[in-house]
C-alpha cells in the first residue's frame, strides 16, 4: 500500500482525546427522551436538524458507541427499539416517537397510514442482537430480541436457507446505491418512480411473499445478510454465513454479488456492500483475503484517501462528492464511517494491522477536520450531508479500539 495514498494522522485538527470528547458531545446533544402512548423512549437522533426520528440501524450503531461513555444509554437506546415492537415480533426501520411523518414525506415513507402510533412497515439491516451483545450483554437473555429474529426468519427467509430477502432498496440501509437500479429500474430509491414502488408495496402490506407472487422484485442482499448472520451468531443460533457464501459469493469476480428474484438477476455494479462480509468472524479466510487484497486495497476500486467509498472508484456511477441532482441520493460514492468500521474489523481479524491502521487514519483525519458528518468525500475527506451525524461517532472505535470488547465483534 502507498502510504501517501491515505490521509495522515499528522493532518489532525483534533487529537484523540478531543475527538472522543467530540463524539460524546454530539451523541449527548442528539439524545431524546419522552413517552408516547404510555411507552417511554430514549434514543439518539441521527442528526437533530435533519433526522428527528429513531432509525433502527442508526440506533444500533449509536448504542455501540454509547457504551464508551454512558453504558446505560446503550441499553435505553436499544430498549426503545423494542418498545415499538409489535406482538408478532416485528420492529420497523423508522419509529416516529415524537411526531408523525410529515405530509411531504408520506409518499416516500413505508407507512400504512399517517394516524396513530407509527413505525414503518419495512425493515433495516437486522443488527440489534449483535449491537446488544457488544454494548449491553447476552441478547439470548432478552426474549424480545429473539422474537424479532423469529419474525424475520418467518417473513423474510423465503427459501428456507437462512438468508433474508428485502422488498425495497431502502430496507438495505443503502437507499439509492446504483446497484439497485439494475433491479428496480426507475422505481429504485432516488428515481422518479420510487413513490410508485412504495404505493404498490403499501397496497400489498409490505408482505414479501405477496410481493413475490405479484412478480417482485425481491433482493437477497449482501450487507443485510452479513448483519443478520452476526445477529444470529450473537443469539447463539446457527450462522447464516455458509448460506451467504453458497448463494452470493462469486468466485470468478472475488466478490459477494446480490441476487434478485424473479429471474436470478445479479447486479453488476461494484459497491462496498460486496466487501461487508469481511465483518463476519466465520467468513472463510481465503475469501476474506481476496476481498482485502483484490478489492479493498485496490487503488482503482476502494483504496481512496478516505476509504472505502460506497461505490468502487472505477464504476461509471461513482459520485464521490455526493452528486448535485434535485433529489438527494445516498450511497453513490462518498465514504460512510459505519462501512469503514465494518471492513476494518475484518482487516484486523485477518491480520492486516498496518493496512487497517492506515484506513482508520484516513477516516479519523476527515472527522477531526470536518466534524461528525453524514459522509465524506473519499478523495479529500470533505464533510458532506447532515452535520452532527450520530453514527459517525463510530470513529471513536477506529481511533481507540476497545480491546476488552474485541471478543464481541472480532
Amino acid at each position: 500500500m502507498n502510504r501517501d495514498s491515505v490521509a495522515s494522522s499528522s493532518d489532525f485538527v483534533a487529537g484523540p482525546g478531543e475527538l472522543a470528547a467530540l463524539c460524546h458531545r454530539i451523541l449527548g446533544a442528539s439524545w431524546a427522551e419522552g413517552e408516547r402512548g404510555g411507552v417511554p423512549y430514549a434514543y439518539t437522533r441521527p442528526s437533530p436538524a435533519r433526522y428527528p426520528w429513531q432509525w433502527y440501524w442508526d440506533s444500533c450503531f449509536a448504542a455501540i458507541v454509547w457504551r464508551r461513555y454512558e453504558a446505560g444509554r446503550s441499553k435505553a437506546e436499544l430498549e426503545s427499539l423494542l418498545g415499538a415492537q409489535e406482538p408478532n415480533g416485528f420492529v420497523g426501520h423508522t419509529i416516529f416517537w415524537r411526531q408523525p411523518v410529515t405530509w411531504p414525506r408520506l409518499a416516500f415513507y413505508n407507512v400504512a397510514t399517517r394516524s396513530g402510533f407509527l413505525q414503518t412497515r419495512t425493515i433495516q439491516p437486522p443488527l440489534l442482537a449483535w449491537a446488544w451483545k457488544i454494548a449491553v450483554g447476552d441478547p439470548a437473555a432478552e426474549p424480545r430480541i429473539a422474537a424479532q429474529a423469529d419474525w424475520l426468519a418467518a417473513h423474510r427467509d423465503l427459501e428456507g436457507d437462512g438468508l433474508l430477502w428485502i422488498v425495497q432498496p431502502d430496507e438495505s440501509g443503502l437507499d439509492a446505491s446504483p446497484k439497485f437500479e439494475e433491479v428496480w429500474g426507475r422505481r429504485a430509491n432516488g428515481r422518479i418512480g420510487f413513490p410508485l414502488l412504495v404505493r404498490r408495496n403499501r397496497r400489498l402490506g409490505f408482505d414479501a411473499r405477496r410481493i413475490r407472487e405479484r412478480g417482485g422484485p425481491l433482493l437477497c442482499e449482501a450487507l443485510v445478510n452479513t448483519l443478520w448472520s452476526l445477529s444470529l451468531q450473537a443469539l447463539g443460533r446457527p450462522s447464516a454465513t455458509p448460506a451467504l457464501v453458497e448463494r452470493l459469493w462469486d468466485e470468478r469476480r472475488g466478490l459477494f454479488v446480490d441476487e434478485a428474484q424473479p429471474g436470478t438477476i445479479r447486479p453488476h455494479t461494484v459497491t462496498w456492500s460486496s466487501l461487508a462480509p469481511l465483518a463476519l468472524p466465520d467468513l472463510p479466510e481465503a475469501i476474506g483475503r481476496r476481498l482485502v487484497e483484490e478489492h479493498l486495497l485496490n487503488e482503482r476500486e476502494f483504496l481512496t484517501p478516505v476509504a472505502p467509498p460506497s461505490v468502487a472508484a472505477n464504476e461509471p456511477s461513482y459520485e464521490p462528492d455526493g452528486g448535485h441532482g434535485p433529489i438527494r441520493r445516498y450511497w453513490r460514492g462518498p465514504t460512510w464511517v459505519n462501512s469503514a468500521w465494518l471492513v476494518w474489523l475484518g482487516m484486523r481479524r485477518l491480520g492486516y494491522e498496518r493496512e487497517a491502521e492506515r484506513l482508520a487514519d484516513g477516516v479519523i483525519a476527515a472527522a477531526a477536520r470536518e466534524g461528525l458528518r453524514e459522509y465524506y468525500d473519499p478523495r479529500t475527506g470533505k464533510g458532506l450531508g447532515a452535520k452532527d451525524f450520530a453514527w459517525s461517532a463510530l470513529v471513536a472505535e477506529l481511533a481507540s479500539p476497545d480491546e476488552g470488547a474485541a471478543a464481541s465483534y472480532l
